[in-house]
């Protein structure tokens, strides 16, 4: 393994999931700063909030997108060391949700670096590292955005059906077990990332969607 090109592929796993499509959509459309909307997170599902239902699609897709070509670019640059594919596709993520280039500075003095959750960066990276897993993982999440009514916990089962598949795939003998290590670290930062939904689920005032929503009302925070 050339260990140069194994760093680099991680970089620019890690610049190209750093860029900031819903905070730059919404502008665009809106000329609001999405960092100062609802969730305050630059994915699709508050660019949706903020900017619509195109603005959120598009969004949505460009993040998928840019996760998927991190391991592109990792198998290009180290085309026979999977940890490098599976980091690489991590690396995508961690740049979604700490965007260097969404940095700026709390009235406290904190740097703070906005970004998203990383649902969709982790969709693209389970779909560049097998094709099928992102049309796998995209048909449950409509099952349980729908049926659990709950978009982070959506969001949550994207790692969890990851490692899920490509464990599946470890031990019937097509898929290398690095790939598992995808799985577990992407659901890890989400986890991480939703932390404050995660508390509203527990509370019972998370915001609910899908079939669920029709005809109830749930409390909602001040600033959902």
């Amino acid at each position: 393994m050339n260990l140069s090109l194994a760093v680099a592929s991680i970089f620019l796993g890690y610049i190209l999931g750093a860029i900031p499509f819903g905070y730059l959509l919404v502008k665009v459309a809106t000329g609001k700063d999405i960092r100062e909307q609802h969730s305050g997170r630059t994915g699709g599902t508050n660019a949706m909030r903020t900017g619509g239902f195109w603005v959120g699609l598009s969004t949505a897709l460009l993040d998928i997108a840019k996760g998927a070509f991190t391991v592109v670019i990792a198998r290009t640059l180290a085309p026979d060391v999977p940890v490098i594919h599976a980091l690489s596709a991590i690396a995508g993520i961690v740049g979604h949700n700490y965007s260097i280039f969404l940095a700026r500075r709390t009235p406290e003095g904190r740097l703070v670096l906005g970004g998203g959750a990383g649902g969709a960066a982790a969709l693209g990276g389970a779909t560049g590292l097998w094709p099928p897993a992102g049309l796998i993982i995209f048909g449950f999440g409509v099952l349980i955005f729908y049926f659990v009514g709950y978009a982070s916990v959506t969001t949550l089962s994207v790692g969890a059906l990851a490692f899920l598949i490509f464990l599946v795939r470890t031990l019937n003998g097509t898929s290398p077990w690095e790939y598992m290590l995808f799985g577990v670290l992407a659901q890890a930062l989400l986890i991480w990332a939703l932390r404050p939904n995660i508390k509203r689920l527990r509370e019972g005032t998370e915001r609910l969607h899908g079939f669920r929503a029709r005809g109830k009302e749930t409390p909602q925070p001040p600033n959902p």
